[in-house]
């Protein structure tokens, strides 16, 4: 399995992805021999479960120092102390200081930390992370007719690593609906794993959420639980109006990724993210940075 790289927005520079758990990942996606756990063991929820009770213990503070040094995460963005955190969850979902990420003045910002994809039509993509992997938007939404209506909308997956913030935002101002919740198993995310199957975006457990804005219509706001990542916290209230780039909840341990998905016609991906999308190489962008405007 091949090294992941990215396209660095902030650096200007392609760079290699420091993969948390990478000999893991290798053998349960990438060995014939890891099939066997992953089916009956790794992809399920009980798994998960009984992981974050382990990163819940207060034995796992000691983690949180060496998991900073180790990935170069700057602590003067944190919004508390790194020796504050009671267990290594805590500095997992961590919050940050307001002026760690502002928001740029375009219509639509990234929900979050990470890897972006952006195709501006949902029903063209194909090709994503291997040859020959297409979307289907109908299992993705399980809604024949939203799917239909949302074909030819735009498509941003933001993926995020362990190794992130993990909390997510909203990328438009509006008014959010209630969440509607999708079970199913917990595969990686991880293109270590997608490269086999892309289908896990839609079969693993998540969250839909229709955000009503007042000039991009309705946003629809998906959250992609995965392995380790049994529980997706939402923090909003359904029905209360949001800034753009309030924040709307956080993953706990484990890599996840966000889709956001326009109405036709609605808004144009930044030209970075489309240059790098075409190419199949992700854009690595913080949240509250742009990510499209509307469309003209």
């Amino acid at each position: 399995m091949s090294e992941i790289r990215y396209f660095n927005r902030h650096t200007g520079r392609e760079e290699t992805e420091q993969v948390y758990g990478e000999g893991f990942l290798k053998f349960t996606y990438g060995n014939p021999l890891g099939a066997l756990p992953l089916h009956a063991m790794v992809k399920r929820g009980g798994f998960s479960r009984w992981y974050g009770r382990r990163m819940d213990s207060p034995a796992t503070k000691a983690k949180v120092a060496p998991f900073i040094a180790q990935y170069g995460l700057d602590a003067a963005e944190f919004a508390d102390a790194p020796d504050s955190y009671a267990t290594f969850n805590e500095f997992f979902y961590r919050k940050l200081k307001p002026e760690a990420r502002p928001i740029a003045d375009t219509a639509v910002v990234f929900p979050a930390d990470g890897r972006h994809l952006g195709f501006q039509k949902a029903n063209e993509i194909s090709g994503v992370f291997v040859k020959g992997q297409r979307w289907d938007l109908e299992k993705l939404l399980g809604d024949a007719s939203l799917a239909a209506k949302y074909a030819n909308g735009s498509l941003v997956l933001s993926r995020l690593c362990p190794v992130d913030y993990h909390r997510f935002h909203f990328p438009a101002a509006g008014t959010p609906g209630p969440v509607k919740t999708f079970e199913g198993p917990l595969f990686s995310v991880s293109p270590l794993a997608l490269r086999r199957r892309l289908a896990y975006l839609w079969e693993n457990k998540r969250t839909l959420t229709k955000l009503e804005t007042p000039d991009l219509g309705t946003v629809l706001l998906l959250e992609i639980g995965a392995t380790c990542v049994g529980t997706i916290h939402q923090t909003f209230t359904p029905g209360q109006p949001v800034a753009k780039g309030a924040e709307k909840g956080y993953f706990a341990f484990g890599g996840s990724s966000t889709i956001t998905i326009f109405e036709p016609g609605a808004v144009k991906l930044a030209a970075d993210l489309v240059e790098c999308s075409a190419k199949q190489v992700e854009l690595y962008a913080k949240v509250g940075t742009a990510m499209a405007e509307r469309a003209s």
